[in-house]
């Protein structure tokens, strides 16, 4: 029986059961299965994927909305993926056009690399800025951060919440209520009785992923970072938007090495909203 085109293979939603299949896309591609993250992604977000007839998955992408339940007001589109085999003939731009049909008028954010970003573009989406992805391991050097910082409670979720949305301007309950479980470290700073940052480290492959990062300034998006570093004897990685210099030299005198920039894109809004100087590091590029 001839295999059927590319084109007619029909687009459906992912869940949890696909996670093997995700992961198995992933490295097909070169990339870590990330079986972790492609959990939390699709679990807080919506999976879209096109079945192969031979088995696995020709395509996948995970959609993460933000805001009220039914009228999003952002959604950011990760884990865009083609299988090897069927690359280059136009399953990844009639993937994208799908999920851009579906997502109607909400605005959307993007994390790109340079192989993905002229199809990107292509599609609509304008660069609004860069991320500069950074990994290994920390050595604490020079005088330490003046902020202390001490394990999130659950007691801190309601502030946390209320911090982030102040933040981002959006409402991203949906995932903040699942990071206890996802990551192995969450801490806060607490100033007069009041969170002003907030940072997690959550298991990938062999590092810790630093992310969310939001705080109130540089000393305190420092403090946070170097007091998960020390509970981890794992490399960490973390992807710090461009416009925090002060940030990303601090973290490079303590080891931490550029490995790769990415283009923040957006379709259909200028840029992110919210406070982008409280805005350090996302929780996974492949979400905000």
């Amino acid at each position: 029986m001839p295999t059927p085109s590319l084109a007619v293979l029909p687009i459906r939603r992912l869940t949890l059961r696909d996670l093997t299949a995700c992961a198995d896309l992933s490295q097909d591609r070169g990339w870590p299965r990330e079986e972790h993250k492609w959990g939390f992604l699709l679990a807080a977000g919506k999976g879209y994927g096109i079945d192969d007839p031979e088995g696995g998955l020709v395509a996948a992408c995970v959609v993460t909305e933000y805001g009220p339940y039914d009228q999003p007001d952002l959604g950011a589109i990760g884990m865009v993926l083609v299988a090897e085999r069927h690359a280059r003939q136009g399953v990844g731009r009639r993937l994208m056009q799908h999920v851009l049909s579906l997502m109607g008028t909400t605005p959307l954010t993007l994390h790109a690399t340079p192989n993905g970003r002229p199809l990107y573009e292509e599609l609509g989406f304008k660069v609004i800025g860069r991320a500069e992805m950074l990994k290994g391991h920390f050595t604490p050097g020079g005088s330490a951060p003046a902020v202390r910082t001490r394990a999130a409670t659950a007691e801190d979720l309601a502030a946390i919440l209320r911090l982030d949305e102040e933040v981002l301007s959006t409402d991203r309950t949906h995932l903040l209520t699942r990071l206890p479980a996802f990551a192995d470290q969450l801490r806060v700073v607490e100033e007069g009785g009041r969170i002003t940052g907030y940072a997690a480290a959550w298991p990938n492959m062999d590092t810790h992923v630093v992310g969310p990062l939001v705080a109130r300034d540089t000393e305190t998006a420092q403090a946070l970072l170097a007091s998960l570093a020390t509970g981890t004897d794992r490399p960490l990685r973390t992807d710090i938007d461009v416009r925090h210099e002060e940030l990303r030299a601090w973290a490079k005198e303590r080891g931490l090495v550029p490995v790769a920039y990415n283009a923040v894109m957006a379709y259909g809004i200028s840029e992110l909203p919210g406070d982008w100087n409280r805005r350090f590091a996302p929780l996974t590029v492949a979400a905000v």
